[in-house]
């Protein structure tokens, strides 16, 4: 086990400097807070006038804490807010997170809705694709030499297997992918400008209406696709409202592409970093993928935080909290708690057992998508370390901008460079 710093940490968690470092430097305060116990007090301040002053929380730094948390969803609510610390109207909550926000019955019948029409045929048609898929991105960029990683591989691909899987015309693609970097940016003024409300909630009406003129004509006109298994339903099934579609899609088209799409770049990273697990890993791709999928999402935690909201009085660990009061989950501090994990901070690509919570810790908001997350990571480095196996870090990664504590802790930029090699084709 390793011994944690009792230090301070050096940045306010709160402050946006906190986000706009690279991961390691956030882990290393995130060690120094769970050194000093299970919750770190702190509170999201008023610098624009429009929260009725500083917004307290209890930060979560250790994996039982987190762990406790989210198997009691009736002492721990989401449906005050999980996808953000302040509190919000309900009716911005469920657009931009749909059911993640909510708790049961609605929390279970959106969620239940959702599963059931995640047939296994329809499941593993999905997981099928992937390859294919990857294949046609690598193909866009394999006779290159030099790319960004991100722009390349790590956005296109996971929202690409998104868009074919709900049905969306790959006419849209760039629509998709435009409204989406406005979402996963953390307010990085790169795109969002000025006006952070407006470009966010621009973008969520983007991709509402495309669904909705897709699911329109799915009623005319149904496909194998997910789309067409929301809005339709067998005897005694019930299927999603026009309303609830659209900020369906925009989960998906968020959090069903920011796990991927931040783990393909930090992989790169932690990759450059330890070019012994890289040698561990391209030495023997089928025996170590399944190990090194799951160390990337741990040591990279994609999502930073869920919040849960106390709906009782309540006591963890020894402390006694009032109802009311906000938990705010930090999954790469859990991911790293020396209780859990021997050597936390090492990457190890054949760490195992990995118990690790970067797809939420157990109960009923554990990732719907994890297995299919798991899947596109998988093929995307063994294809990478396969078709372009000099692939290497050109530069430095870019951080976004991120305007506070952000959902997830991205790479903006990667600049990788290769031998250039031909493509595969497809058909």
């Amino acid at each position: 086990m390793t011994t944690e710093s009792t230090a301070a940490p050096r940045f306010d968690i709160a402050q946006p400097e906190f986000w706009r470092r690279p991961l390691q430097d956030r882990m290393d305060d995130f060690a120094a807070m769970r050194a000093q116990g299970p919750f770190w007090d702190s509170e999201i301040p008023d610098t624009m006038g429009m929260l009725d002053g500083p917004v307290p929380f209890h930060a979560v730094t250790t994996y039982d804490e987190v762990v406790e948390i989210s198997r009691k969803p009736k002492q721990f609510c989401s449906g005050q807010g999980a996808v953000a610390i302040p509190d919000m109207p309900a009716e911005a909550l469920e657009f931009f997170g749909s059911f993640i926000n909510m708790d049961d019955p609605r929390h279970a019948r959106q969620r239940g809705i959702v599963s059931r029409a995640f047939t296994p045929r329809r499941l593993e048609s999905v997981l099928d694709s992937v390859q294919h898929i990857c294949d046609e991105v690598i193909d866009d960029f394999c006779e290159k030499g030099e790319v960004d990683l991100v722009e390349a591989m790590s956005a296109p691909f996971p929202l690409l297997v998104i868009c074919d899987m709900m049905g969306i015309p790959r006419s849209e693609f760039k629509t998709v992918f435009d409204a989406t970097n406005i979402i996963l940016g953390g307010g990085d003024p790169e795109f969002v400008g000025d006006d952070v409300m407006g470009a966010l909630f621009g973008a969520g009406m983007t991709l509402t209406g495309l669904l909705h003129e897709v699911a329109e004509d799915r009623r005319k006109n149904p496909k194998d696709d997910l789309t067409t298994a929301l809005i339709t339903a067998d005897v005694d099934e019930q299927m999603m409202t026009p309303e609830e579609l659209g900020p369906f899609f925009i989960l998906l088209a968020v959090a069903g592409n920011d796990t991927t799409r931040t783990a393909i770049s930090y992989a790169m990273q932690f990759l450059t970093e330890h070019p012994e697990q890289r040698r561990i890993w391209q030495d023997d791709l089928e025996g170590v993928t399944p190990t090194a999928v799951e160390e990337i999402v741990r040591y990279a935690s994609p999502v930073v935080f869920m919040r849960r909201t106390a709906t009782e009085d309540v006591t963890l660990a020894g402390r006694d909290f009032s109802a009311g009061e906000r938990f705010v989950m930090f999954y790469g501090a859990a991911n790293r708690d020396p209780a859990h994990f021997e050597n936390p901070e090492v990457f190890d690509v054949r760490r195992d057992p990995n118990p690790h919570v970067g797809f939420g810790g157990p109960g009923p908001h554990f990732c719907l998508g994890a297995h299919l997350a798991r899947r596109e990571l998988a093929v995307a480095w063994r294809q990478l370390l396969t078709r372009l196996p000099d692939l290497e870090a050109a530069g430095p990664p870019e951080y976004l901008e991120a305007a506070g504590i952000p959902l997830v802790g991205g790479i903006k930029r990667f600049p990788v460079r290769f031998t250039p090699t031909e493509k595969v084709g497809r058909a």
